[in-house]
């Protein structure tokens, strides 16, 4: 497919009632010395998260930012999914997921891009586990819950893979045009496991660039019991899928 856009790569950024992170998050992505597209993909946020992104577009960015937006609140899989097919349908070469609320820190990009596009793994995921634990800010409880969960899901389905929940990774296009993201299960946080196991199922090669995480400044929290009990449960049934790609 021909590369409709000056850059080959885009970060899918779901947010839901994000104004206090979505203007600066954006910038500092757009502003990186190698060039990055941005995809909101906005579930209806009551706090006009959207109406900021559409200034945005309309005064500075008409050919950088992008906006879809959903009704309702419908799940961080489900968002990125919708993501994906978009950035597939334009073209770009290279599919970045990413939060808005600067856990994940935009000067990382560069050397999730390169481990792809320089090194020649399909898929890079900005681990907070694979040298340590590499957290900031967050309780205690929450960094043990978070890093045994990923330890839990590394033993059950048998792969090398330390921060398996991480939610920010780069995939070449090959990899979601493979994977058949219409039968992706999972809506929560074992979305971000299932895009994995995919992808190492499908031959793929992944490879975790260590990165700081950081606890959000700004904004609410997303994550709930229901979301990490789906993450928790969703990998045994995983365990005993057969995974084809399209």
């Amino acid at each position: 497919m021909a590369q409709r856009h000056l850059n080959d790569s885009i970060v899918i950024i779901p947010t839901y009632n994000e104004k206090e992170n979505i203007e600066a998050i954006v910038h500092a992505v757009v502003e990186l010395e190698k060039g990055f597209d941005v995809l909101i993909v906005d579930d209806g946020s009551p706090d006009g998260t959207a109406s900021i992104v559409k200034r945005m577009m309309a005064e500075e960015l008409s050919e950088r930012l992008f906006l879809i937006e959903r009704e309702g609140k419908l799940g961080l899989g489900t968002a990125y999914i919708r993501g994906f097919q978009w950035a597939i349908a334009e073209g770009y070469d290279y599919i970045f997921e990413m939060d808005a609320d600067f856990s994940h820190n935009p000067a990382d990009l560069p050397r999730l891009y390169a481990a792809c596009h320089d090194e020649g793994f399909d898929v890079s995921v900005g681990s907070r586990y694979v040298t340590g634990v590499n957290v900031v800010n967050w309780p205690i409880g929450r960094v043990l819950m978070s890093y045994y969960a990923s330890k839990y899901v590394r033993t059950m389905l048998n792969i090398g893979l330390h921060d398996t929940t991480a939610g920010f990774v780069c995939y070449k296009r090959k990899v979601l045009e493979t994977i058949d993201l219409d039968n992706i299960r999972f809506k929560g946080y074992a979305f971000q496991i299932e895009m994995k196991y995919s992808a190492l199922c499908l031959g793929f090669k992944v490879k975790e660039v260590p990165v700081i995480f950081v606890n959000r400044e700004l904004g609410t929290s997303k994550m709930s019991g229901g979301i990490f009990s789906e993450a928790l449960f969703g990998v045994i049934r995983l365990r005993f899928t057969k995974i084809k790609g399209r």
